[in-house]
């Protein structure tokens, strides 16, 4: 069943459909196949159990602005990697004789839209596995070990979705159901839309248009020969100093005089970006990371009329004009943000220690991390451990 198209966009719904086939036929060119999505013709386990772990995706070609808020899809293709810097601890228990379904967060019990989400996700398992149990869910965002402060931008929203889909999944449909990563891919998208590339992991490529039917619009990953072992990700924290909620990001985006623009340019550039993860060709897709920063966050701070939403703070300048510097030195370093101002540096590895030092001789905590894996699941009596429960 196809996705809502939101008014005023019917045309360029076509125009994206159109690219989202040429970037299945460049996949297919290269090989990539897709499983099935699964239909499940047996009820699930009421008082099912399962733990999953991910970890958060950067932006190499973003994407802001929902098309579709309750499926969560967007507008355009997009890519990322995963870091393995910080990760998303997800525990997932179905219980009958629950009344609602109750989540804690970094041990904090959640309410209102943050609770909502995540029985948006707990619901769509439901319906497929047929079961009506509620669920208590505990889940932990890790970052650096517990070293570092997690800043806002860093992805742990996509983690966490992935986690929260794997787990459920687990738990509801058995532990089989958790290796068609298609369907684990495109569940793992309905809290936070991102969460569909961590849950694939490596460099992943997340088809989206207006329109698109619910289980055509998944992530694949594409680095399936370890390309980017020598790759080096340096991730610097920053706080919003402005609180700034992503869902406002989103809402901002369409309204944007650029964000038309933004869409029409993601064809060449995505088909450029499979070429460059291919190949395991990190500067280019450091490039593209850096560029689409800009253009995302100018796509941001145009959306609005009587607020502007400016996502970044001054430290992303002193950062940015680093990556110049570094660069004018002959080191190649490309500088990432999301939504928020959390700095992300792709590096080789031999530079990674030095241009860390540079980002700590600034006043700013950096750590360093490597392409991450997919969601995975974890032993229960280990994240039961973990979170303390």
């Amino acid at each position: 069943m196809s996705t809502f198209i939101p008014r005023g966009f019917k045309e360029i719904a076509g125009v994206m459909h159109a690219a989202h086939d040429d970037i299945l036929d460049a996949l297919q060119r290269h090989g990539f196949t897709f499983p099935q999505y699964p239909r499940f013709d047996h009820p699930g386990n009421p008082e099912g159990i399962a733990a999953a772990r991910a970890h958060p995706m950067q932006g190499v070609l973003k994407y802001h602005g929902l098309a579709d808020w309750q499926w969560r899809i967007a507008f355009l293709p997009s890519l990322s990697v995963t870091n393995d810097v910080a990760y998303s601890l997800t525990l997932v228990m179905f219980d009958p004789a629950l009344k609602e379904d109750i989540a804690y967060l970094n041990g904090q019990r959640l309410s209102g839209r943050e609770l909502e989400r995540v029985r948006h996700s707990l619901n769509a398992v439901r319906n497929v596995a047929n079961v009506s149990s509620h669920a208590r869910v505990y889940s932990q965002n890790v970052v650096a070990g517990g070293q570092l402060s997690a800043g806002k931008g860093l992805g742990t929203s996509a983690s966490g979705s992935a986690a929260l889909a794997t787990a459920a999944i687990a738990a509801a449909l058995g532990e089989g159901a958790v290796r068609n990563w298609r369907f684990v891919s495109a569940m793992s998208r309905l809290l936070a839309g991102s969460g569909c590339r961590s849950a694939t992991g490596g460099v992943s490529l997340w088809l989206s248009y207006p329109g698109i039917a619910h289980e055509d619009s998944f992530a694949v990953r594409l680095d399936t020969r370890e390309q980017f072992a020598d790759l080096r990700l340096v991730t610097i924290p920053i706080e919003s100093r402005i609180g700034l909620r992503t869902e406002n990001a989103h809402a901002d985006a369409p309204n944007s005089p650029l964000f038309k623009c933004w869409l029409r340019n993601r064809r060449d550039e995505m088909l450029r970006a499979i070429e460059a993860a291919v190949q395991g060709d990190w500067i280019t897709l450091g490039q593209l990371a850096e560029r689409d920063s800009i253009t995302l966050h100018a796509v941001t701070m145009t959306g609005g009329n009587a607020y502007k939403l400016f996502a970044w703070e001054p430290e992303n300048i002193v950062l940015f004009r680093l990556c110049n510097e570094l660069r004018a030195e002959g080191t190649p370093v490309y500088f990432s943000t999301d939504t928020g101002p959390t700095t992300v540096l792709f590096c080789h590895r031999s530079d990674a220690d030095r241009i860390a030092e540079r980002v700590r001789a600034l006043g700013f905590e950096a750590a360093i991390g490597r392409v991450a894996p997919g969601a995975h699941l974890v032993d229960t009596d280990t994240a039961r451990a973990l979170l303390g429960v």
